[in-house]
């Protein structure tokens, strides 16, 4: 190979450097990165802390001060802090990705400062059309000031300026709106931001002579008694949210460097509503709408907190997930979980208010934490035939705990069982039947059985064998005109007498008729693929109560087509009252029967 062919090779491997252009990286903040426009004005507070910190590490006693001023379309955000030399200026500001707190010295300090990541001004651009900095550096009090002037274009320039035009060391920040923008650099948007940012930040900031932090925090503030801060936090609560909390919880974890307080929201949210909480890293707002900061169980409460132990994603609109956050959310919840556990033990009237809005929440923590189903057993309400009572109050009325796994069958046989004594609990509701089920685990000796139609017909009263001999005609018409419908006929004598039938299936017999059903729908292959699923589970069963007048003139009837008809009727009538879904089958036999009483009524009237 010769030497020139060598050289070209050498030529065409040599480093190139990346062009970026500043407005599409502009576009790409404003509509990706960054949720609002808002954020530029985070940046300026971050960076103007950053170099307060920075300068307060080598120099203690050095002031340590933010000034903002909106006025004629722009905004200038003065700083006491560290300042900046002009090589600084060229190798920070001038460089996208590079951030000041990578500066060699300032490593070691690195968790004391809000910024993580080296985009800095650059998002200033989604409000300006041009920044102007004025820096001078409290490392070189010799060195003259230094201006860096940007626009949106990508260009800057960089000059020395006279030692009057910043005496003290620090950084000026002039912004100049860009077109459209303006309403983000007016003097009261600018207040509302920087208090909603930087109310719990360390120094003093104003913008104009109006102060913007807020410290100490109301959680840290010192009150006269329990019930004086009970009341503040409710009023701050109100202020950021927007509801008066049912009770305040303290959320201190000194280990994860975390203070705040947990909002108990006032009325009840669906479990599947992801809660939003407000997160301050080192006192500046990260985020409003923090998601995974506490356990989902805990979507009861609302929080507020600061803390400096978190890592915030490149926008510092969120929190990284890694294993500090999941420490942090196992900590919190045991926060939670202890509160619950100390109204239990010391105030049962707040707690029954609480649980009277937010059970669902304790009850799924309850479900997976077998310490607190045992804490809040006897408060936690359910539905059963004695009324709302806890399972610790049921299980001491009842030697077996029966239940239901869905509402319909507790609507079902609640009427029947109540009045034979039988104590049913509802399972049917989120979370129900998987806490009945754990109540041995935590109060050995208790049985829990399941509620099935089994159960429900051997609690009532048999019938006379005599007496169901002699209406062994009506039940046969009867039990002919169900069969089609995979239902059986029986006879009982129950209370209350009120009650003329009653429809009972459980869970297998409802999919044995849905099997039927597939099966009468299908074609030749899948008909005999269901047939050969057909299972020996017992079919439904329509009761009919032997001890109802009604029943006993029916079952006196020697017609067996009006006996059909009346049969049909009462089916149709025990299926509404259990508010069972109806099957189109269901829905044409009540039409059917109601047509036929009707007819066989005005048919009588006419033959008198």
């Amino acid at each position: 190979m010769d030497s020139q062919t060598s050289q070209s090779s050498q030529a065409s491997q040599s480093p190139h450097t990346f062009q970026v252009d500043l407005r599409g990286l502009v576009d790409l903040l404003s509509h990706h990165l960054y949720s609002s426009p808002k954020v530029y004005l985070r940046e300026l507070l971050q960076n103007a802390v950053d170099a307060i910190t920075a300068r307060q590490a080598e120099e203690p006693g050095a002031p340590a001060r933010v000034r903002l001023y909106a006025a004629d379309g722009g905004l200038r955000v003065e700083d006491s802090g560290v300042g900046l030399t002009e090589s600084d200026v060229h190798s920070l500001l001038a460089t996208i990705g590079r951030s000041s707190k990578r500066a060699e010295g300032l490593q070691e300090a690195r968790s004391d400062f809000l910024g993580q990541f080296g985009i800095g001004l650059l998002a200033c651009f989604v409000v300006a059309e041009r920044i102007r900095v004025v820096s001078r550096s409290a490392r070189a009090p010799e060195a003259p000031p230094v201006e860096w002037t940007a626009s949106d274009d990508g260009s800057y320039t960089v000059r020395t300026l006279p030692g009057a035009a910043r005496p003290e060391p620090g950084t000026t920040v002039y912004l100049t709106a860009r077109a459209g923008a303006a309403e983000w650099l007016a003097g009261p948007r600018v207040l509302a931001l920087a208090r909603d940012f930087g109310s719990l930040l360390p120094y003093d900031i104003r913008v104009g002579e109006e102060a913007v932090t807020d410290l100490p925090a109301p959680w840290d503030r010192s009150y006269q008694s329990p019930a004086t801060k009970r009341v503040a936090l409710a009023r701050h609560c109100h202020e950021l949210f927007g509801f008066t909390p049912l009770d305040s919880i303290d959320l201190d974890v000194p280990l994860a460097g975390i203070r705040g307080v947990a909002y108990v929201l006032p009325a009840a949210v669906s479990p599947a509503q992801r809660a939003t909480h407000r997160v301050h890293l080192k006192g500046m707002l990260l985020t409003e709408r923090a998601e995974q900061l506490l356990p989902d169980w805990a979507f009861f409460v609302r929080c507020v907190l600061d803390t400096d132990s978190l890592r915030p994603t490149a926008s510092r609109e969120s929190l990284y997930e890694d294993e500090t956050l999941g420490a942090v959310r196992e900590a919190l919840g045991e926060r939670i979980r202890s509160w619950l556990t100390g109204l239990a033990a010391g105030d049962p009237e707040r707690l029954a208010a609480f649980l009277a809005v937010h059970h669902l929440g304790v009850k799924s923590l309850a479900r997976h934490d077998r310490e607190m189903l045992r804490t809040m057993l006897p408060w936690l309400p359910f539905e059963t035939t004695d009324g709302q009572l806890s399972l610790e109050e049921f299980a001491q009325r009842h030697p077996v705990v029966h239940f239901t796994r869905t509402v319909e069958e507790y609507r079902q046989v609640a009427p029947i069982a109540s009045a034979q004594g039988v104590g049913v609990v509802n399972g049917g509701y989120t979370y129900d039947s998987e806490l009945v089920e754990a109540l041995p685990s935590v109060r050995p000796g208790t049985v829990v059985a399941e509620l099935d139609a089994d159960t429900v017909t051997a609690h009532l009263d048999a019938v006379d064998p005599a007496e169901e001999l002699a209406l062994s005609g009506f039940l046969a018409a009867a039990r002919a005109k169900l069969d089609p419908l995979g239902c059986d006929v029986v006879l009982r004598a129950f209370h209350p007498l009120s009650v003329p039938a009653l429809h009972l299936d459980d869970r297998a017999a409802r999919h044995e008729q849905a099997r039927a059903e597939a099966e009468e729908q299908a074609d030749d292959l899948w008909a005999g693929i269901l047939g050969s699923l057909r299972g020996s589970a017992p079919r439904a069963r329509l009761v009919l109560n032997h001890l109802n007048p009604l029943i006993r003139r029916i079952s006196s009837l020697g017609d067996p087509e009006l006996i059909g008809t009346a049969s049909e009727s009462l089916y149709g009538q025990a299926l509404l009252m259990a508010q069972r879904p109806l099957r189109p089958a269901d829905s044409a036999l009540l039409n059917r029967a109601f047509i036929g009483l009707l007819e066989w009524a005005t048919h009588r009237e006419d033959g008198r």
